[in-house]
């Protein structure tokens, strides 16, 4: 797949995989081979293995390789798979080497977890792993809302493979004077913080969003792509309260049971277990007859 198919690409539902756990703890293969399945089925055109809904800093390199192996095989040819890396230099950078030998079309490099980030370290830190990989495309995971258009500009001046950035600062007004400085059209602008915030992101130059709803439910998460890109904001609305509850059920606590509840519900429909890894915990039992009221409403239980 090209940089220019891939940006295109990304200019639509863009799904965190899961990574479902068996009886023994270990990555389930067929469980996942299913869910990504699934996906597809749907209509999402790319495939993150290896990102935040996926556990991904729980995972051993390992776990992280098996789970790229898995994804590209499944997905074959039908969606782009884009393959999270992070940690260090080296690790990502030997992340992203795998990924590319798998037959992936990119990577998305995770923020950086250093409690010490400069803006030029933050460039050189992105710079170092995309230079290792050309001939793959390149998305930021943005989450600092330090980094400004000037940061990256200066990545898409030095690497010709930056594809797109996942923005993930909760504040749509600095979204859009970031992708304005940095080049409304350089990249393709992708929603970082899933269905509830993607309208208001769209409202000023996004084109795509990330989900992990679209594990449990991926043509509600695409019915609202569709809904957004022809800016039909009434038909868009209407699935953004549907998924509200699910949503902020994820949000609530820092976040605490975003993992949690798409896992919980997958479980309640008989795809994967429940069992997510420390810091991660599962649902009690009232929140888990809400996520079976939930999916009902759905019509999915």
């Amino acid at each position: 797949m090209t940089h220019e198919r891939l940006r295109d690409a990304l200019a639509g539902v863009v799904a965190i995989t899961v990574s479902p756990f068996g009886t023994d703890g270990d990555l389930d293969e067929k469980a996942y081979a299913t869910l990504v399945e699934r996906l597809l089925a749907g209509g999402v055109g790319v495939v993150t293995p290896n990102g935040n809904t996926s556990e991904f800093y729980t995972l051993s390199p390992a776990e992280t390789e098996r789970a790229v192996d898995v994804t590209v095989r499944t997905v074959g040819s039908r969606a782009a798979v884009l393959c999270g890396v992070g940690h260090d230099v080296a690790t990502a950078t030997t992340a992203a080497r795998y990924a590319q030998r798998a037959g992936a079309a990119g990577i998305m490099i995770h923020q950086p977890v250093h409690p010490y980030v400069s803006l030029a370290g933050w460039v050189d830190y992105h710079r170092a792993i995309a230079d290792a990989v050309p001939d793959l495309g390149v998305v930021l995971y943005v989450r600092n809302p330090r980094i400004g258009g000037a940061q990256i500009a200066a990545l898409g001046q030095a690497c010709g493979n930056l594809a797109g950035v996942k923005y993930a600062v909760p504040d749509p007004v600095r979204f859009a004077c970031v992708a304005r400085d940095a080049g409304l059209d350089r990249v393709t602008w992708v929603a970082g913080l899933a269905e509830l915030s993607a309208p208001g992101y769209f409202a000023v130059g996004a084109r795509g969003f990330t989900s992990g709803l679209a594990n449990v439910a991926p043509e509600l998460s695409v019915r609202m792509h569709t809904a957004l890109s022809t800016a039909d904001s009434a038909a868009a609305m209407a699935v953004w309260e549907l998924v509200r509850p699910f949503e902020e059920l994820r949000a609530a606590d820092e976040s605490a049971g975003n993992v949690s509840v798409v896992k919980e519900a997958l479980a309640q429909l008989g795809l994967c277990q429940r069992d997510v890894r420390p810091p991660s915990t599962v649902l009690d039992p009232a929140q888990r007859a809400r996520i079976g009221a939930i999916l009902a409403s759905w019509d999915l239980s």
